[in-house]
């Protein structure tokens, strides 16, 4: 079953954001932890679903960036500069992502972007959500475990959506949160997102397939539970090898990354046309997994 209206999932784990930007708050005896970032234009949901559901703001202790991408990390500014002390952790390749001048200036770009297509721009009067370099903070790595008290959080590393990429697993509640690394529940479909190295993106499905899992926690969609989250991961590395035929068709037919990128972004509109990011961003998402595929595509002929 999916889910995509936030509010309480279960006993210490909340679903916050929107159905197209999701975060989840992981409430441990110790102390309180943002699983994922979003958009930074859900930060007023946020705050007014804190207040709504009577969740103590004060237990937030620490943020889970699971991969640095503009739509994971926008409500840490603000996050960190309400409460001054919060703790922020990355993988070491997301933090030095998150150091460079030009990918500050990227997030920046691409969260107005988005929340003017979704007719939200006015939220960066009101609120100081803009990413600056000056942000630090922890660095977790694969096997890594985060005690909250009575919830332990364990860390794995699965690059190939990016090349920063984390996913988080929760024993105690059989709840994993793969962000990107693993299928997004998009209507009744999976789609895959492989964007910088769909091969590694592929092997990391089948490294994360064998947890116990009764609910998965996307980034966009909401989450799943029961049933399809048991299987979800499964299904997850099928709708990930028909994704890669399809773009390795477009590109054999085409012979060119960008008209293949052209081709399969408006195919993607015309599939989904409330998609999360703006089409001249996700065709650059298509030009660099074609990239990676024309690679292993050449090589192979």
């Amino acid at each position: 079953m999916r889910i995509r209206t936030p509010g309480k999932i279960r006993d210490q784990l909340w679903f916050l954001g929107s159905e197209e930007s999701c975060i989840y708050l992981l409430e441990g005896k110790k102390e309180s932890m943002f699983v994922s970032a979003g958009l930074s234009y859900i930060v007023p949901e946020v705050v007014k679903q804190l207040k709504e559901f009577h969740i103590d703001e004060t237990t937030l202790r620490k943020i889970l960036i699971l991969h640095s991408h503009f739509d994971h990390v926008g409500v840490v500014p603000f996050f960190k500069r309400r409460i001054p002390k919060l703790e922020i952790l990355a993988s070491a390749r997301g933090w030095e992502i998150l150091r460079m001048p030009k990918a500050v200036q990227t997030i920046n770009e691409f969260s107005r972007s988005v929340a003017q297509r979704k007719g939200k721009e006015d939220v960066f009067k009101t609120f100081d959500l803009d990413w600056k370099e000056a942000i630090t903070g922890m660095t977790v790595s694969d096997g890594d475990r985060i005690d909250l008290g009575d919830l332990e959080v364990v860390i794995f590393e699965t690059p190939g959506h990016s090349s920063c990429s984390l996913s988080a697993y929760v024993p105690k509640l059989k709840t994993l949160f793969p962000s990107d690394g693993g299928g997004i529940p998009y209507g009744d479909t999976i789609i895959s997102p492989g964007n910088s190295n769909f091969t590694q993106y592929q092997e990391n499905l089948e490294k994360l397939k064998d947890l116990d899992v009764e609910c998965v926690c996307a980034d966009h969609y909401g989450y799943v539970i029961g049933e399809e989250a048991r299987g979800f991961m499964a299904r997850s590395i099928e709708a990930a090898k028909q994704e890669r035929s399809i773009m390795e068709e477009a590109y054999r037919r085409t012979g060119d990354i960008q008209i293949a990128a052209r081709e399969l972004t408006d195919m993607y509109y015309r599939q989904y046309p409330d998609w999360v990011v703006s089409p001249e961003i996700l065709e650059g998402v298509f030009r660099q997994m074609l990239r990676h595929l024309a690679r292993k595509l050449d090589k192979r002929d």
